[in-house]
């Protein structure tokens, strides 16, 4: 921080940074009175240990500034046979960052023979991060993603990852969140969690889609960026689990039932 009281400068507008940081006295001719850019983003995302390992979802909203571009983003991706990697921020960065891990991990399953270890899949995702700091800085291709995996060789073997957007990685107790509906879905979490019927890690596989649709719903009341649940478009979250057995996808078809049961 230079200590100035100026307002912070629109995201993606880099010449205004610069004068604002006294690097340039004046913007260059040309690059002014252009037309505001809004960056396409994707929230919410949220990950939680139940009974069986990991369950991962999202809602399928992107917005630009207040406008929706598009209802139904895939934002929980599949990396490899025990990893999935959820995003929140830029897409178009997001969906690189993972075809990345994915060739990566890939790469090294099939010339070390063996799989790629968890810190080594964990820092990865965390160098790819610090990579992106330039465009960060910029006020564009910011990604704050959740990582999940599954290690059988571990006493502990869900595992859960929550990232900043310079690449720190945490590892997460029991839940993490993550998105412009992170607050509302952490505040549902905690208070299951706490105060439930049962604490995450001893929820079934059906007890812990319930509470993630739950969150979702509840995060969208509160938030206009994500997109909850369309009952008239049949567009339900993305919620898949991370287990021993490997990735399963919760279809729409049993969203829709269980959705339709206990919580409409």
């Amino acid at each position: 921080m230079d200590g100035s009281n100026a307002s912070s400068p629109a995201a993606g507008d880099f010449f205004a940074l610069l004068k604002q940081r006294h690097l340039i006295s004046e913007i260059p001719s040309g690059l002014t009175n252009r037309s505001e850019f809004h960056e396409t983003v994707a929230t919410t995302i949220l990950g939680f240990k139940f009974a069986d390992g990991v369950l991962v979802a999202g809602d399928r909203r992107a917005t630009a500034g207040n406008i929706v571009m598009y209802d139904r983003a895939d934002k929980v991706l599949e990396i490899d046979r025990h990893s999935v990697m959820a995003i929140a921020g830029s897409p178009a960065t997001a969906w690189e960052m993972a075809r990345i891990l994915e060739h990566s991990f890939q790469f090294y399953r099939r010339s070390q023979l063996q799989e790629m270890s968890v810190e080594g899949k964990v820092r990865s995702l965390s160098k790819l991060l610090r990579d992106n700091l330039g465009m960060v800085m910029q006020g564009l291709g910011v990604v704050v993603p959740l990582f999940a995996t599954y290690d059988r060789n571990s006493a502990d073997p869900a595992k859960l990852f929550f990232y900043d957007a310079m690449g720190a990685q945490f590892e997460a107790t029991d839940f993490a969140s993550s998105g412009s509906g992170a607050a509302a879905v952490r505040s549902v979490l905690y208070y299951e969690q706490n105060w439930g019927a049962n604490p995450l890690r001893e929820r079934r596989e059906e007890d812990a889609i319930l509470l993630a649709l739950k969150a979702l719903d509840t995060a969208a009341e509160a938030d206009t960026a994500t997109g909850g649940i369309d009952r008239h478009g049949k567009i339900f979250p993305i919620i898949k689990t991370v287990s021993e057995a490997g990735i399963e996808t919760v279809s729409d078809e049993k969203l829709s039932e269980l959705f339709q049961t206990h919580v409409a």
